[in-house]
């Protein structure tokens, strides 16, 4: 009945075993990252949710404010951090005002942890890990390592409140808020969605109007295409079901003209117009060596460029194609040893 006085091993073995991820889009299995050997004196909650349509996590910060906070709190414990960061957009003043309001009673509960409000500009894609820590610290985490080699660790909103309903109540991972929108819904809101459910069945109850259409799993700039078939899992955040009007096909690529405004752009600071001429000569070494699993694939470059050039797709086929490589090599180690 007292999550707080459950020792680590036995939280993080019961945060495994009810299937608990990342739930803001990463999907990274939240055991390992609460086991993480770094000493972490900052954790960060991210209720930034930056991109277009989608606002399944403000909603859910309006409505279980007390449950994300304890599920917060109680990671912060698990984690021995001394400071937790609520980070929050300016653009969300209800979920602002009910997670101040939870924080200021669960802190007197827990005067150990010292709790921060962190009201951020809406910003694409502040809710991106790296940007978000260079946005609240002012420290940039380096290529290839993560928050935690600075001390900080990531959660999103939506993981912390399962993680509070696993130690709590035992209740595994079986549902997720998800927004549904677009102009081919006649009733677009947030659902509760048992994980399994297929997308179709959803968008028949709110109405879908234009079944030809197309759909897109996640944001208007990081989503991808839906099949309505598909069973939504522990990651969709958001399905849009775009009028033609609304989103329109895109217009044909044509030549690069090196205008530079994907350069401009790229929270990452990397150099996309690089990274897409390497990525069309499939030059694995000068991928690697630009940093391009650096890039978090926002799509910003892919929307600025006037070649209409769908440079997120080249990125993710070159990351796909070696990685590929890399377990082909590691098989082929394998079994010479």
């Amino acid at each position: 009945e007292d999550p707080f006085s459950c020792d680590r091993p036995e939280a993080i073995a019961r945060i495994q075993q009810a299937g608990i991820c990342g739930m803001g889009g990463a999907g990274f299995p939240t055991a390992l990252k609460l086991a993480t050997e770094h000493p972490i004196h900052t954790l960060i909650l991210n209720g930034t949710e930056c991109e277009p349509f989608i606002t399944a996590d403000d909603r859910l910060m309006q409505e279980e404010a007390s449950d994300i906070l304890q599920g917060a709190w109680l990671c912060a414990k698990l984690l021995g951090a001394q400071k937790l960061v609520l980070a929050i957009e300016d653009n969300k003043p209800t979920a602002l005002k009910a997670m101040h309001s939870a924080a200021e009673s669960i802190a007197k509960a827990h005067p150990e942890i010292s709790c921060e409000l962190a009201l951020l500009p809406t910003v694409y894609p502040s809710g991106g890990t790296k940007q978000l820590v260079q946005m609240i610290t002012g420290l940039q985490v380096p290529s290839g390592a993560q928050a935690s080699s600075l001390g900080l660790l990531v959660l999103n909103v939506a993981t912390a409140r399962a993680v509070w309903r696993a130690l709590r109540w035992g209740e595994p991972l079986i549902e997720r808020v998800t927004t549904f929108a677009g102009a081919a819904l006649k009733a677009p809101q947030n659902l509760w969605v048992p994980l399994g459910t297929p997308a179709e069945h959803l968008l028949k109850h709110l109405g879908w109007h234009n079944p030809r259409g197309s759909l897109i799993l996640g944001g208007p700039l990081m989503g991808f295409s839906l099949n309505p078939q598909a069973s939504l899992g522990k990651t969709s955040n958001c399905v849009i079901a775009p009028s033609e009007a609304e989103m329109p096909a895109p217009t044909p690529e044509v030549p690069c003209i090196r205008c530079g405004q994907c350069d401009s752009v790229c929270p990452a600071q990397l150099l996309p117009q690089q990274l897409f001429w390497y990525a069309k000569a499939e030059d694995t070494g000068r991928l690697l060596t630009h940093n391009l699993f650096d890039c978090i694939e926002c799509g910003a470059c892919s929307y600025v460029c006037p070649s209409s050039i769908p440079l997120v797709q080249y990125y993710r086929q070159a990351k796909s194609a070696i990685r590929s490589q890399q377990e082909t090599k590691r098989k082929a180690d394998r079994a010479r040893s």
